[in-house]
């Protein structure tokens, strides 16, 4: 993702503070790295890690990023729906109309 893709937020902190972004990117790629999981089960479970945080702008990123990679809308809402017993219903929820602001977009 380039800087004029990211969203508004982290584009200024990626052209204000360039240093950090590359550092922040390196952890990143480096936590990636660091085990077994296929690319698919890592925007996954980094999309669950985004709707267990109740992130909505994260959920919106890793859901962009999920469908660019060929994902299907159906695997998305399946991850929230898998935090109802967790997360509970009201963020699960939640969860589904953020990943449904990115989905019903490219509908």
């Amino acid at each position: 993702m380039s800087r004029q893709e990211l969203p508004a937020g982290a584009g200024q902190l990626a052209e204000g503070h360039p240093e950090v972004w590359r550092a922040f990117a390196a952890l990143g790629k480096a936590c990636a790295e660091a085990g077994p999981l296929d690319a698919r089960t890592r925007r996954l479970v980094k999309l669950a890690l985004a709707v267990g945080a109740g992130s909505e702008g994260a959920v919106h990123s890793h859901v962009r990023r999920a469908l660019a990679e060929g994902e299907s809308p159906a695997a998305l809402e399946q991850v929230a729906l898998l935090g109802v017993p967790t997360l509970g219903l009201p963020a699960s929820v939640a969860a589904l109309t953020w990943i449904g602001d990115i989905t019903d977009d490219e509908d």
